[in-house]
């Protein structure tokens, strides 16, 4: 669901960009009360519908001589139809944060992505997820993971 938002995020607002004496930059990027809809895939129970999110955002560049850090959150709220009308609607919030460090060393990247939804039919939807992929200076993978929690 989150594949839209961080698609969207490069797309919108006013970024700043500040550079001080050093050489290091940094851009700032904030946006407020965003509205994407794009068909989705529910990751719990891999219904196929219109995924609707309302958020607000914040990301951060910084770049310097040794490699660069890129973070970003995403918050908002969600409805999620699905495309079979038997199926469970899903309201609810989400939180996603991701990171990025590339400097002279390594590379490492990471995420988390949390939803809370209510259904149609009073159910209650949790879903986590949190993915890891670590690169040396030789472009090696050294550690790779992707643990995603439904319940």
């Amino acid at each position: 669901m989150v594949a839209g938002t961080l698609g969207s995020l490069l797309e919108l607002g006013a970024p700043a960009a500040l550079a001080d004496g050093n050489g290091v930059q940094t851009f700032i990027q904030t946006d407020h009360h965003v509205t994407a809809v794009q068909h989705d895939v529910n990751p719990c129970t891999g219904d196929t519908g219109m995924l609707t999110e309302t958020y607000s955002d914040i990301f951060h560049v910084t770049v310097n001589k040794t490699g660069s850090w890129i973070t970003g959150t995403i918050e908002g709220k969600f409805t999620f139809v699905p495309d079979d009308p038997n199926a469970v609607t899903y309201t609810g919030h989400f939180a996603t944060w991701f990171g990025d460090e590339n400097n002279l060393q390594n590379d490492v990247e990471h995420a988390t992505f949390n939803i809370h939804a209510t259904g149609s039919d009073g159910s209650r939807l949790t879903f986590h997820e949190n993915t890891q992929v670590t690169l040396n200076a030789n472009g090696v993978v050294t550690v790779a993971f992707d643990k995603m929690r439904c319940g």
